[in-house]
């Protein structure tokens, strides 16, 4: 995903119970090992905002607290956040829904690698993996995205449409958000992307 392609406004986008219908699917859907790594996989990106390319470096000792429910996602991991002026690493809160679903993806974890997600060829899940991951549970679960036309396909869906939703979810879902708030969430490097990419999805 290049800079400019982040910056574009977001054309496809899921509600909460959307990303629910994924989840169900995909534990109904997939081998058991397999179906607690992609619905935990789904959880973790639509709660934290994680881009891809930051979702697969995950290290379980390294990036991962679960006592104190968040995610330490060093510098030299994110795209385009913190700055300079910022610390070496962010801190992502997790919800504690999310936390739990982690807990039980790693107690039950068929591969014992350093990597958080691995794959079954390999110690960790390639970019393609995790997109084929994302857009078989929205085929599975039919979901329909939302889309600046309209309705989308299962297919339209994909990891960077989880990113999306979370900006959709804090500004139409939970209370007392405001753009400020998304752009820290999803770490832009200015308050102005932020509302650019998402002014059009604000109070829908």
């Amino acid at each position: 995903m290049t800079n400019t392609q982040t910056q574009e406004k977001a054309t496809v986008w899921l509600k909460p119970e959307q990303v629910e219908k994924m989840r169900s699917a995909t534990v109904e859907a997939s081998a058991t090992y397999l179906a607690t790594r992609n619905d935990a996989l789904i959880a973790t990106l639509y709660d934290s905002g994680l881009r891809v390319s930051e979702a697969i470096a995950l290290d379980v000792d390294d990036h991962l607290d679960l006592d104190d429910g968040v995610i330490a996602l060093p510098a030299d991991l994110q795209k385009d956040y913190p700055t300079d002026r910022s610390p070496s690493y962010t801190e992502i809160e997790l919800a504690d829904e999310t936390v739990r679903t982690l807990r039980m993806y790693l107690a039950g974890r068929w591969k014992d690698t350093t990597a958080l997600w691995p794959s079954r060829q390999a110690d960790r899940m390639s970019t393609e993996s995790v997109r084929n991951v994302v857009r078989d549970a929205a085929v599975a679960a039919d979901v329909r995205p939302m889309t600046v036309a309209g309705r989308g396909d299962p297919e339209d869906v994909t990891p960077h449409t989880l990113r999306h939703s979370v900006a959709y979810r804090m500004l139409n879902v939970e209370d007392g958000n405001t753009f400020y708030d998304v752009r820290n969430r999803l770490r832009h490097a200015s308050l102005q992307t932020t509302e650019r990419v998402y002014d059009h999805i604000d109070r829908v």
